[in-house]
């Protein structure tokens, strides 16, 4: 069948509107960020409202590039996959924009005072620990890399399951210090439950179930 140049920008939409929806939907935070800033809308404390704002979006799309590979192994979601590495790149994106606001904007890059948080404040530590841990897999996300480091890509990338937990670690510390709201913890059994979902015998029970599941609705349809 013959595509008309009319059809062709809504074919190539289908074929990639999961893309399309994951790089607008993490760069919108940016935009918004950059627009509250200018327009002053960053509450009372810009600098911490900023520091927040990034570094949650960071953990939001860490959240959602784990869980790609479940929806496609248990749930057969499969365009999940395409997104998988351009969400996790994202999330480093704002990792480094909300080291960013810390060290320049909010502490000059005085590394004096640097140092006194780090020693002092736990919740620096974990996310600085997490933000180093993530530079190796950011540079070595590319396909060439992968290539280049055969099945230890694997391994190394598996790491990113760990400096989930301290990204989790390090926001629960950071909001005790600020609001005392119990919101990291619902962040935390949602990283559990995904990883858990990784485990064989999970996967397979919840697929089983999802496959009896289906071929029960259609017998009776």
């Amino acid at each position: 069948m013959t595509i008309t140049l009319k059809q062709q920008p809504s074919v190539w939409l289908r074929a990639r509107w999961i893309s399309v929806l994951a790089h607008v939907g993490a760069l919108l935070p940016l935009i918004v960020l950059i627009a509250d800033f200018y327009a002053d809308r960053l509450t009372a404390n810009p600098i911490q409202q900023a520091t927040i704002r990034t570094g949650k979006t960071a953990l939001i799309l860490f959240v959602l590039s784990l869980a790609c590979t479940p929806m496609n192994t248990v749930f057969g979601f499969r365009p999940a996959l395409k997104v998988k590495r351009a969400l996790g790149l994202y999330g480093f994106l704002y990792v480094c924009v909300h080291l960013f606001i810390f060290g320049i904007l909010d502490f000059g890059l005085d590394l004096q005072l640097i140092w006194q948080e780090i020693v002092q404040k736990p919740y620096v530590l974990a996310g600085l620990g997490a933000f180093v841990l993530l530079v190796p897999l950011a540079i070595t996300s590319t396909k060439g890399w992968q290539k280049k480091l055969g099945k230890d890509w694997k391994t190394l990338h598996k790491l990113f399951y760990f400096i989930a937990l301290i990204a989790v670690l390090h926001f629960a510390l950071v909001v005790k210090s600020i609001t005392g709201r119990p919101e990291p913890l619902l962040w935390g059994a949602g990283i559990i439950i995904l990883l858990l979902l990784r485990l064989p015998i999970i996967r397979k029970f919840v697929s089983t179930t999802r496959a009896k599941w289906s071929a029960a609705r259609r017998v009776q349809a």
